[in-house]
């Protein structure tokens, strides 16, 4: 019982909604006692032949009063209980996702996406069901099962009663045996449904190389061994909870015979009637189903606590981001400081960045360089937010970023990596995806400064084409383009292009930071690539190794350093001659 204990919180909440489901339960209980009475009420009369038709129609007239009243009754409650069961779904589903937006990088390293969509999923509807299922179960077997054996004393015989219940108390025995097996259980249940989740997701993500390198095979058999596992895992669950039923058929096997052989002395003793003992046996079959009902109660409650339990220690997850008492408000804009003298990964022993010092005033271009794994995306991660552990501070327009609210910082920034995330929507909305309310002149205007509007102009519906899921139906370079266009759409304070060239040829580079030159005239921009063509014309050029600056200045100056910008752009100068270049 203790998940009810744990949403105390949405009960007291909606206390109005429930008390009401709760109140229709008791009067489908009440009128629930009707057709037993009157069958046995009917029995004696006939036994005694004294029924006639008068008495017959005002019988048969109270149990269609009270199928009506079920009928009215019940859709009572069920709007009540399910309707709340509904609302606290959505609340816990809309606080889940919200609080998904709200972690950081480092949540989503520890957290892999298959998993998290078990919890948004099959947790959630597992907590869904105590405030349903549950609520209705619990106190419908309470209220009925209370309401007939007061019926049944009432009407019947009270030392009948009592003897039929004898066994019952065997169902509390059987329920806290279980109960603890059951919740260790579910737990297990509920963390091999988020491994094969994440499993599945991992291999439909990843299709294309998988058949790339022929491993269909074997994924396949991992699959499966996961699947297996899985199975194993619930057919204990399913096992434990199979224990429920057949005992309490056994219990009510004997309340049945308990309420034969006693009743039947009782009748023969002419204690009760042959129609009260009719009604005795009616009764007991209403006790049925709350007797099963606690078998289900069970299996309900602890799926959901299981749940519960796991979708709350996601919830209490904080951010590691820096939160200031007082953040700034006001659109981030201005000179970038970087002053960073070390930052590493979570959990990671080797600095990323090292003694990172530079300023890039306002409306100036910086270009950034270097080897794969240099730091250059991690120096943008840091710009970003993803991570706020980091000794040093990066300033803009004289605030730590840290500082700012986080809207009035990342709205001012474009971000345009490597490796792009498209919507499975049209390529309009692709593009103004950061701002829905800007019109379709907007949007081309952004996509002819990307060099992209060309393209799209070839595809079936233009800017309506559908671009497929992660954009499946657009070449590397396309995709490059479209989230440079989107990039550019919100005319950002300070637009960082992360190697966002790569998949485009030299002439489609060459027309992108021409257009970029001309509507960027007072715009900062920052530009990594490993194409130093792509830099040449930056008012800065930083060179990366190992995290730290080894070489900076401009094109001219850093081909008069010798070092490793002039050495890689001799190379890159002999490969473009010999044909060597990048296709978009």
């Amino acid at each position: 019982m203790g998940i009810f204990k744990k949403l105390g919180w949405y009960f007291r909440e909606e206390k109005g909604r429930y008390l009401w489901g709760l109140l229709f339960l008791v009067l489908v209980a009440v009128v629930n006692l009707i057709p037993p009475r009157a069958i046995g009420v009917l029995v004696d009369l006939m036994a005694k032949h004294k029924l006639n038709g008068s008495t017959l129609l005002l019988w048969l007239g109270l149990l269609v009063l009270a199928g009506v009243g079920q009928y009215v009754f019940r859709f009572g409650w069920r709007t009540a209980i399910w309707g709340g069961a509904a609302k606290l779904e959505k609340t816990l589903r809309s606080r889940l996702f919200k609080h998904f937006m709200d972690m950081d990088a480092i949540f989503y390293q520890k957290h892999r996406t298959g998993d998290l969509m078990a919890h948004a999923t099959n947790d959630l509807n597992a907590i869904q069901n105590v405030a349903g299922a549950g609520i209705l179960t619990l106190f419908d077997s309470i209220i009925t099962g209370g309401t007939t054996i007061v019926a049944m004393a009432i009407f019947v015989d009270w030392r009948l009663t009592l003897a039929a219940l004898i066994p019952m108390p065997l169902l509390t025995v059987m329920a806290r045996k279980l109960g603890t097996s059951l919740h260790t259980a579910f737990a297990k249940s509920q963390a091999a449904f988020s491994r094969l989740n994440d499993k599945t997701q991992e291999s439909i993500s990843g299709i294309k190389v998988i058949k790339t390198f022929g491993q269909e095979k074997e994924d396949t058999a991992d699959f499966n061994r996961l699947v297996d596992k899985t199975i194993t895992i619930n057919t204990k669950v399913n096992r434990l909870d199979a224990l429920f039923d057949p005992i309490t058929s056994l219990i009510m096997g004997l309340t049945y015979v308990i309420a034969l052989v006693y009743g039947g002395v009782l009748v023969e003793n002419k204690s009760i009637t042959i129609g009260q003992l009719i009604s005795f046996i009616a009764y007991v079959s209403a006790l049925v189903w709350p007797m099963f009902a606690i078998g289900r109660l069970f299996n309900i409650l602890e799926r959901g606590n299981a749940s519960y339990d796991r979708v709350n220690e996601l919830l209490q997850t904080k951010s590691a981001r820096y939160l200031p008492d007082t953040p700034v408000e006001t659109a981030a804009h201005g000179n970038l400081s970087y002053q960073v003298r070390s930052f590493s990964y979570p959990e990671a022993d080797v600095e990323a960045l090292h003694d990172i010092d530079f300023t890039l005033p306002e409306g100036q271009t910086l270009g950034v360089v270097g080897r794969v794994g240099a730091g250059k995306t991690t120096l943008f991660k840091l710009l970003l937010r993803e991570f706020d552990q980091y000794k040093g501070h990066i300033t803009l327009g004289g605030v730590d970023i840290r500082d700012y609210q986080e809207d009035a910082l990342l709205h001012a920034i474009g971000y345009v990596p490597q490796d792009n995330f498209l919507f499975s929507t049209t390529v309009a909305n692709n593009i103004r995806f950061a701002d829905f309310g800007a019109d379709q002149v907007s949007v081309e205007r952004a996509a002819v400064d990307s060099a992209v509007h060309d393209d799209i102009l070839q595809f079936p519906d233009q800017y309506e084409t559908l671009v497929g899921e992660k954009g499946v139906s657009l070449s590397g370079g396309q995709k490059q383009r479209l989230a440079i266009a989107r990039a550019l759409l919100t005319k950002p304070e300070l637009l960082i292009l992360d190697d966002a060239l790569s998949a485009v040829d030299a002439k489609t580079e060459t027309a992108i930071l021409d257009a970029l030159k001309t509507t960027r005239e007072n715009k900062t921009t920052i530009i990594a690539a490993h194409r130093l063509s792509s830099v040449m014309h930056a008012n800065e050029i930083v060179v990366l190794e190992n995290g730290r600056i080894i070489e900076r200045g401009t094109h001219d100056e850093l081909l008069n350093q010798n070092g490793w910008y002039a050495e890689m752009w001799a190379k890159q100068e002999l490969e473009a001659q010999l044909g060597g270049g990048a296709n978009g």
